[in-house]
């Protein structure tokens, strides 16, 4: 019997798994704090920067909501937003690539996980990059790495101040090679960003993990993260059963990260914008003049 065939027969055989994950917010008007159970008015919800009031727990908020509470109202510019992944290996396991790309697509209404463009906060320029963990766990593939590299140069020529918004499993399996290459693209363009003296924020939400974490979401001159945000490579089974040892309690979080100088910061997500101008005045960033 060939590998393959030995493969093949195991997943005959083998159980069906199904994995229920709740969600963390209900539909309709309320919604119910995965953390606390508190259950609260979902525009209250959002007034709050999707921040539980009750135990601080930040929920997951999608690529819009994030620009919205950066990007000043109106001062966003989309860049490259017609950019699509292929499927260029053809890939297939339990469903083929392409079809996985066209549900995530119609679920989310993006091209790819990250959305990507100019804006100004609090007044000053900002080349902003976020990063969507809806589609696709938020993976890293071809287009998400030519779209943050694309972003970067266009910082390094206006002498822009980038942010980048991280929340990714990692490298996108589907494309082998091609997605991990976009970890050594990306790096370089921020070498360079860095070269002419320009500022680099990371913000690490929840999870941050994989080649992002391996590459861009590590090469910041300041890293920013959220409460509690799950922040590493491997995870943690993998890396207990590689050392053969237990793990301290808390060990990828936010918190243990800040704690071992991982980190420069922790920032309440109501508390970003203002924390973020500051940090831009003292980097040199000025108000753009209106036109």
């Amino acid at each position: 019997m060939s590998l393959f065939d030995w493969f093949a027969d195991r997943r005959k055989t083998a159980p069906a798994v199904r994995l229920v994950q709740e969600p963390e917010e209900g539909d309709g008007l309320w919604s119910k704090c995965p953390e606390c159970a508190l259950v609260v008015y979902r525009k209250d919800l959002v007034t709050n920067a999707s921040v539980c009031k009750g135990c601080g727990h930040h929920h997951r908020i999608d690529s819009e909501e994030r620009i919205r509470l950066i990007a000043d109202a109106g001062s966003f510019e989309p860049l490259d937003s017609d950019l699509s992944p292929t499927d260029p290996l053809a890939f297939k396991d339990r469903r083929s690539y392409a079809d996985r790309i066209r549900d995530s697509q119609r679920g989310t209404g993006l091209r790819d996980a990250v959305v990507t463009g100019l804006c100004r906060s609090s007044g000053m320029p900002l080349a902003l990059g976020v990063m969507d963990f809806r589609f696709m766990g938020g993976s890293m593939g071809s287009v998400v790495g030519e779209k943050l590299t694309r972003l970067i140069e266009t910082a390094t020529a206006r002498r822009y101040p980038v942010l980048i918004v991280c929340a990714s499993g990692g490298a996108r399996m589907q494309e082998g090679m091609l997605s991990l290459m976009q970890m050594a693209k990306i790096s370089g363009a921020l070498e360079r960003h860095r070269a002419a003296e320009l500022l680099y924020i990371p913000l690490l939400t929840h999870p941050t993990t994989g080649g992002v974490t391996a590459s861009f979401a590590m090469l910041g001159d300041l890293i920013l993260a959220e409460p509690k945000a799950l922040i590493g490579f491997a995870g943690r089974r993998v890396i207990e059963q590689t050392l053969r040892e237990k793990l301290p309690e808390g060990f990828q979080t936010a918190e243990y990260l800040r704690d071992h100088g991982f980190i420069d910061a922790i920032v309440e997500r109501p508390d970003l914008k203002t924390t973020l101008a500051t940090l831009l005045q003292l980097h040199g960033c000025r108000a753009l003049t209106p036109a």
